[in-house]
């Protein structure tokens, strides 16, 4: 009876992976990945973009011979072709960002959560300074600091998410480092990163596993943002966020394609992300396993 419990338990628990935003998530990755391929236009490539077919309308036809679907922005880039290509660079940052974030905080939870005292003092009194900053206050220091370009965009968003995960972990590690299991193997003769490493970490991640894929989607619209306020990816490279802010000021003058498909992507690959990652979270969640 057990045996067929297990059976009926297991496709209910991996049944949310089979959920249309992940598959529309998993479209997204696979047309970043393979923009080169399906971008009738290389929106890096000067030497294809007509600037005389700037701000063409939806399904103008190109001297080039092929159709643009969802029109050209103001410097006669294809607007398919920019979302394709900005997918890669908003995808490539955030979730970049959210990796190495959630590893610093990992660490620094952990760390505080062992060692406690000063250790702990400092590493806490740091996470509270600056989450009791808005996001965008922080995000907009660093990346003011640190000045425009991918790479800084991507070391401004650490900056900004590593304190969650820090908050998150500590507080299951505590919790584990309490447990006897614990005090048994400081009784061993095992070092202090052997214990973390071996024991403790691997008991603490599922929260920074869970926060994740949110936090991917928090650095998706943090980095369109700041690329839509001129401070994140420049205007010559085709983010969401900037091929959004490209069109803004064509907006009065009745060209909203520039603009609007752009924000659709925009919206619904952070939509898709979020959704993802509440399934996932449910997955980790030893309560959503239960009949």
């Amino acid at each position: 009876m057990e045996i067929i419990n297990t059976m009926t338990r297991a496709p209910r628990r991996f049944l949310p992976v089979l959920t249309l935003p992940n598959a529309i998530l998993a479209l997204f990755v696979m047309a970043a990945l393979a923009a080169p391929l399906l971008a009738p236009q290389n929106p890096y490539d000067l030497l294809q973009i007509l600037g005389w077919e700037a701000s063409s309308p939806p399904g103008t036809m190109s001297g080039n011979g092929y159709r643009y679907w969802l029109g050209t922005d103001g410097l006669g880039r294809d607007i398919a072709s920019c979302i394709l290509f900005g997918l890669r660079i908003s995808l490539l940052v955030s979730v970049i960002s959210a990796a190495v974030a959630a590893a610093l905080g990992l660490t620094l939870g952990v760390a505080a959560a062992y060692f406690g005292g000063w250790v702990d003092a400092v590493i806490m009194r740091v996470v509270d300074l600056q989450l009791s900053l808005p996001t965008m206050l922080v995000a907009l220091i660093a990346i003011v600091t640190l000045g425009p370009g991918v790479d800084r965009i991507i070391l401004a968003l650490i900056i900004v998410q590593w304190a969650t995960y820090a908050r998150v972990v500590r507080s299951v590690a505590l919790s584990e480092a309490g447990k006897p299991y614990i005090d048994a193997v400081r009784t061993m003769p095992l070092s202090r990163g052997r214990i973390i490493l071996r024991h403790l970490l691997p008991n603490s991640i599922a929260p920074a596993i869970t926060l994740l894929p949110i936090e991917i989607g928090h650095a998706v619209a943090l980095e369109a943002t700041l690329s839509f306020l001129g401070l994140g990816v420049p205007m010559d490279q085709p983010s969401l966020g900037s091929t959004v802010a490209n069109g803004f000021q064509y907006l009065l003058t009745g060209q909203y394609w520039i603009s609007l498909f752009p924000g659709i992507a925009l919206f619904t690959l952070i939509a898709a992300i979020n959704f993802s990652g509440e399934d996932i979270r449910r997955l980790w969640d030893p309560r959503s396993r239960s009949l």
